[in-house]
């Protein structure tokens, strides 16, 4: 099979780019050929005698939205060109104006418009502005990207309620959950005192841009203050951020250690207790199964993408990103238990093990077999004898 994909970036470190970084390994693996219509991609990719890199350059462009439309162009343009050269194209969401027969949906731009804690409800200047008719345009390119695909792969349950809710028939949509590094993300222990973090005392664990509220660290701030017993550790950068102010004011200065932005989470997951992420939106979020893979008990909300995930053996989701006192509640009662915690935190892993890359890029690769053969299927059905025309000798009526 000769696949395309479409995307930005295909490597290791980037969310979107790592899951089409495994889909492209596996197909490598299976001895399919490649060709990649991407800004960046790893090199080992480039290495690869079955991959074809057509590099789409957008850097030196002032805003992201410029770069996303000339990036549609230029791989349109190719697309026009030399589809006939290719079985399958696979894309994301609105990446391309071409016509994809895979479009995996990472994002819902039609859904986060109307989500309360658009940027655009948030700031009312010039970049919240921005940010609304970026948001808005790309919700109407995604409807028509969706449309003309042949199947729409969502990466968690909410985005499948998205897609529907937006005109995607269900027949149409496949849900792939994306995956994580089993050996990367671990269960064990690293030592607190290395990572300046506090020890003999149950420690939770918030990772996430800080700098806005759609993640929803007020809501843990407020809940740890009726949970006197219980530290925190923040990730993200504080830059901007309104929490660290917040925290004091609520004099939780000593339970609560701001340690910027890291790359060294796995680390840092090894030497907490908990996972708490309750965020107001999120359509799927990799972090979610990377604290699960550390074998963490996660505390999330029904908001959150990926919280179908976790289940009542490992974790706890709200049904109210915002409820203080619900999550206090179940702060407490994980923290009065650390042997419940320690039987939530085996079920994590033993969840996370269901979801390794492998599996995921397995099922693409399945997925995008299918659809070939089915194709190749009506191909020769259509040119099989019964339904060819018949043409009947000269003077023959």
């Amino acid at each position: 099979m000769k696949l395309c994909i479409v995307t930005h970036k295909l490597k290791k470190g980037d969310g979107q780019g790592r899951v089409n970084y495994e889909v492209a390994k596996e197909a490598i693996r299976r001895g399919h050929h490649l060709t990649l219509l991407a800004s960046e991609i790893a090199p080992e990719l480039q290495q690869s005698s079955q991959v074809n890199w057509i590099p789409i350059s957008v850097n030196g462009l002032p805003t992201e939205f410029l770069r996303n439309f000339i990036f549609s162009q230029k791989s349109a343009d190719w697309l026009r060109k030399h589809r006939p050269q290719v079985d399958l194209v696979k894309v994301n969401g609105a990446i391309t104006s071409s016509v994809s027969d895979v479009n995996a949906v990472h994002f819902v731009h039609s859904s986060w418009l109307r989500s309360p804690v658009h940027i655009s409800r948030l700031r009312k200047d010039l970049y919240g502005l921005y940010q609304k008719l970026y948001t808005a345009f790309n919700a109407r390119w995604e409807k028509q990207a969706f449309q003309k695909a042949k199947i729409v792969v969502s990466v968690s349950e909410k985005v499948a309620e998205e897609l529907e809710s937006i005109g995607v028939p269900r027949s149409r949509i496949r849900v792939i959950v994306n995956g994580v590094d089993l050996e990367e993300f671990s269960p064990g222990t690293v030592s607190r005192q290395t990572l300046g973090l506090p020890e003999n005392v149950t420690l939770a664990l918030f990772a996430g841009d800080i700098r806005t509220p759609r993640k929803n660290l007020d809501t843990v701030l407020r809940a740890l203050v009726k949970v006197p017993n219980l530290y925190l550790a923040v990730v993200g950068s504080p830059e901007g951020s309104p929490f660290p102010q917040m925290a004091e004011s609520l004099g939780l200065n000593e339970r609560v250690h701001f340690l910027g932005y890291r790359r060294d989470i796995p680390q840092i997951m090894r030497a907490v207790d908990l996972f708490v992420f309750p965020s107001r939106y999120e359509a799927c979020t990799l972090v979610l199964l990377e604290a699960l893979a550390c074998g963490l008990p996660v505390i999330t909300a029904t908001a959150t993408g990926g919280a179908e995930l976790v289940t009542p053996e490992c974790g706890v989701v709200l049904s109210d990103s915002d409820d203080v006192e619900a999550l206090a509640e179940v702060l407490l009662s994980l923290v009065s238990d650390r042997n419940k915690m320690q039987q939530m935190g085996q079920a994590a892993r033993t969840v996370a093990e269901q979801h390794s890359w492998a599996t995921m890029a397995k099922t693409y690769v399945d997925l995008f077999e299918e659809l070939s053969k089915n194709e190749e299927h009506r191909s020769h059905t259509d040119l099989s004898p019964s339904s060819r025309p018949i043409t009947l000798p000269s003077g023959v009526s």
